[in-house]
């Protein structure tokens, strides 16, 4: 699971934000958002491409379980994790943005290494 972040929201609030953030980044290969966000979903997506590189069943079950999108774990399975097949971690890169109009929240773009 995730880290001791909270993001002011309740367990089944913030893994079904998460979950959504996971499916959109590994969806997308990049997107925007406040840089704690961005630190809980690094680690849940790199779980995600690491269960893509062993390609078991068990596994491909694993990431339907926690991803949202059929065809994005296909994706996950069939074109992500063989891209990443020879490292070892380090999926996922965090750029920092600055901070955000209104609430002055510190931003970040979370990405796909390539």
């Amino acid at each position: 699971m995730p880290g001791t972040r909270k993001l002011g929201r309740t367990t089944d609030q913030r893994m079904a934000m998460l979950r959504g953030m996971t499916t959109f980044l590994l969806e997308n290969g990049k997107i925007e958002t406040t840089l704690t966000r961005a630190k809980e979903v690094r680690s849940l997506a790199e779980k995600m491409i690491t269960l893509g590189k062993t390609n078991t069943l068990a596994s491909r079950r694993q990431a339907l379980a926690f991803i949202t999108k059929e065809d994005v774990v296909t994706k996950l399975f069939n074109e992500i994790a063989p891209a990443y097949a020879e490292r070892n971690g380090g999926y996922t890169r965090i750029l920092r943005k600055g901070p955000r109009r209104g609430d002055a929240a510190e931003m970040a773009i979370i990405e796909l290494v390539k």
